[in-house]
């Protein structure tokens, strides 16, 4: 791995500070065998299945960074809910020489909460201009899902930054998860830094990557090729009728 980007090189987890591993989040089979997780200076992934810890330990490495826990860049302080886990406090962040210059911390989640905040503060009195102007113009709630998501890693990411991105594929059409590999890849060669926790075999695509995927036991490094995401998609696509009669027969057995 070289020095590009690398804002954020590694983070460990501060094992003589927990108490108990008998409670959410410690009790995570991830956390449980976390000791370090060292990040790729252009693009690291964070994948495995729903329940395994991925939007936990992303909003752990965001929060401990200085960032929203629902999204946004730093500057942002809203809350519509206080349910994020405590588990940032435990998180020591081994960072790299150079600061960003920019940065966003991308919710699938929380993203609504993320627009209505940026309408309200625009609502206000303000000499400078409108922070919709930063996201394409317009308000994100005027906009599709799908639209607002992009214009977003269009507009407002700007490079030289650390982008921590929690599923963004939710509301993006295949072709746009394709547009939004091509708009990384230039972010990246603006010397930018993304974590990226997805489920879309497309987005973990990024030749120059490394892929965590998590799992009940800890987490282990795998090729895209590897990862269930890819099999089960490629063995769905080349064999499609035999896999949806298995399903429909596993069904009609189950009931």
């Amino acid at each position: 791995m070289n020095s590009h980007g690398s804002f954020l090189r590694q983070i460990q987890l501060k094992r003589q500070s927990v108490s108990s591993y008998n409670y959410y989040p410690f009790s995570l089979g991830v956390i449980k065998s976390l000791e370090k997780l060292d990040f790729h200076p252009k693009v690291t992934y964070i994948v495995g299945e729903n329940g395994m810890g991925k939007s936990t330990l992303m909003e752990s490495i965001a929060v401990a960074w200085g960032f929203n826990p629902e999204g946004g860049t730093i500057n942002f302080s809203f809350s519509t809910r206080s349910t994020h886990s405590n588990l940032y406090e435990y998180i020591q962040l081994i960072k790299g020489p150079h600061r960003p210059k920019d940065g966003f911390f991308f919710r699938a989640e929380s993203y609504y909460n993320l627009a209505t905040n940026i309408d309200h503060l625009d609502s206000q009195f303000s000499f400078g201009r409108p922070i919709k102007e930063s996201y394409g113009g317009k308000s994100l709630h005027e906009q599709s899902h799908g639209e607002s998501f992009f214009s977003t890693f269009v507009h407002r990411f700007g490079g030289k930054g650390l982008y921590i991105l929690d599923e963004p594929e939710a509301a993006l059409s295949p072709l746009r998860q394709m547009a939004m590999l091509a708009r990384i890849h230039e972010l990246v060669q603006q010397n930018s830094q993304f974590i990226i926790s997805t489920h879309s075999p497309i987005l973990m695509a990024y030749p120059d990557s490394i892929i965590y995927n998590l799992k009940p036991d800890g987490i282990e490094i795998r090729s895209l090729e590897e990862t269930d995401h890819y099999v089960i998609m490629r063995q769905f696509l080349n064999n499609k009728d035999n896999m949806l009669k298995q399903l429909f027969e596993n069904q009609a057995k189950d009931e």
